[in-house]
C-alpha cells in the first residue's frame, strides 16, 4: 500500500504540471535593460517636434548610460542607478530637476531601489533638498538597517552619507511653474481646506524608472518621481513603496511602475507581477498586460509598467494614451511614446 506521502507528493506533482513555467525554454540575454519617463495623456498633437526629438533623445540617452554600464560587465544595480540619475537631472520628467510643484509650489522627491538577489530594499520619500533621490534610496538600502525614510530625517541621514544638496528651487522649472499658477492664479495656497481642482488625473503623475539584468545574471530596479501635481499633506505615491511601485527578484523579474499611485499601492502592483510568475508560473508579458490591461482597468485605474525577467525578457504595457519608455538588448534597441508604436 502506498503511503500518504506518496498521495500528497503525487497530487502535488500534478498541480506543477498543470502550471508549466512557459519561461523555463527562453534563452538567457547576456543584459537588458527597460526605462519609463512616465505615462499619461501622452499624444502626437500636443507635442511639437522639437519637444518630442527631446524626449527621444533623452530616452536613448538614457538607455546608452545603462546598456553601457551592463556592456563593460557593472552590475544592474549600477546601471539602474546611472540611468535614474540621468533622467532626474534631466528636466523633460517628473523627477528631480523638472519634478511638478505641491499645493505649496515646492518640489517633493520620492524614490526606491531594489537589489534582486538578495531582496534588500531602500527608499526616501518627501525630500526637498537632495538633488538625486535615487542615490538617497540606495543609501537606505545598503547602509542603513531600515528600508523606507521619509522627510526631514530622510535628508538627515542623506546629508551624512555625503549627498549633494540643492535649494529646492533647483528642482522648479518653468513649464512646472506656469502649471502651477494655472491652479492658484491669483492666491497663495490657503492653510486649510480640500484641494479641488478641474485638472484630469491623468494629468498628476508622472515617474521615471529603470529594470536592469546583468551579466551575472542579477536583476535591480528603480523608481524616482515628483509625485502628484498639486499634492498637499505631504501625499507619498507607489514610486516609493516596495512592492508597489518597485520590485526585483532574481527568481523571476525588476519591476518599476508609473500610474495612479493609490491603486498601485492597493493593488501592489509591482509585488503581483512578480508573484504571478513564481506562482501561476506565468511568462513577464502575460502577467504584465493582464495586471495592466484589465485587472487595473477593471478597478478604474491607469498608468504602466516596465519589467524585465531573469531571461532579460521585457515587457512595457500600458493602459493610457502614451508612456515614455524604451529597452536595450545586445542587438536591440527601442525607444517609444506612443500607444501605436
Amino acid at each position: 500500500m502506498k503511503s500518504s506521502l506518496y498521495w500528497i507528493g503525487c497530487f502535488i506533482g500534478a498541480l506543477s504540471c498543470q502550471q508549466p513555467d512557459r519561461s523555463a525554454s527562453v534563452p538567457q540575454a547576456e543584459y537588458a535593460i527597460a526605462i519609463h519617463g512616465g505615462a499619461g495623456t501622452i499624444v502626437k498633437e500636443n507635442m511639437t517636434p522639437d519637444l518630442e526629438n527631446a524626449y527621444r533623445e533623452a530616452l536613448d540617452n538614457a538607455l546608452t548610460i545603462g546598456e553601457d554600464v551592463l556592456k563593460n560587465g557593472g552590475t544592474a544595480m549600477d546601471a539602474v542607478e546611472q540611468t535614474i540619475i540621468y533622467l532626474e537631472d534631466s528636466p523633460l520628467f517628473n523627477a528631480g530637476k523638472g519634478a511638478v510643484l505641491t499645493y505649496d509650489g515646492l518640489a517633493e522627491l520620492d524614490a526606491s531601489f531594489m537589489d534582486g538577489a538578495t531582496q534588500n530594499a531602500g527608499a526616501v520619500g518627501g525630500m526637498q533638498i537632495i538633488r538625486n533621490p535615487i542615490l538617497a534610496a540606495r543609501a537606505v538600502m545598503e547602509q542603513s538597517p531600515h528600508v523606507f525614510l521619509t522627510g526631514k530625517g530622510a535628508e538627515q541621514f542623506a546629508i551624512e552619507q555625503g549627498l549633494d544638496t540643492v535649494p529646492n528651487t533647483y528642482f522648479i522649472t518653468e513649464r512646472r511653474l506656469e502649471a502651477w499658477k494655472q491652479t492658484h492664479p491669483d492666491n497663495p495656497p490657503p492653510k486649510t481646506g480640500i484641494l479641488k481642482t478641474t485638472r484630469p488625473v491623468t494629468d498628476y503623475y508622472g515617474t521615471v524608472g529603470c529594470v536592469a539584468l546583468d551579466r551575472a545574471g542579477n536583476l535591480a530596479a528603480g523608481t524616482s518621481t515628483g509625485g502628484m501635481n498639486d499634492k498637499r499633506y505631504n501625499r507619498i505615491g507607489d514610486s516609493p513603496v516596495i512592492g508597489a511601485g518597485t520590485y526585483a527578484d532574481n527568481a523571476t523579474c525588476a519591476v518599476s511602475c508609473t500610474g495612479h499611485g493609490e491603486y498601485f499601492i492597493r493593488y501592489a502592483v509591482a509585488y503581483d507581477l512578480s508573484a504571478r510568475m513564481a506562482y501561476l508560473k506565468e511568462d513577464v508579458a502575460t502577467a504584465a498586460n493582464y495586471i495592466i490591461n484589465q485587472r487595473l482597468v477593471e478597478k478604474g485605474a491607469t498608468g504602466g509598467l516596465i519589467a524585465v525577467d531573469h531571461n532579460g525578457q521585457i515587457a512595457l504595457p500600458f493602459n493610457t494614451p502614451g508612456m515614455y519608455r524604451g529597452y536595450a538588448r545586445p542587438g536591440e534597441r527601442y525607444v517609444g511614446i506612443y500607444k501605436e508604436e
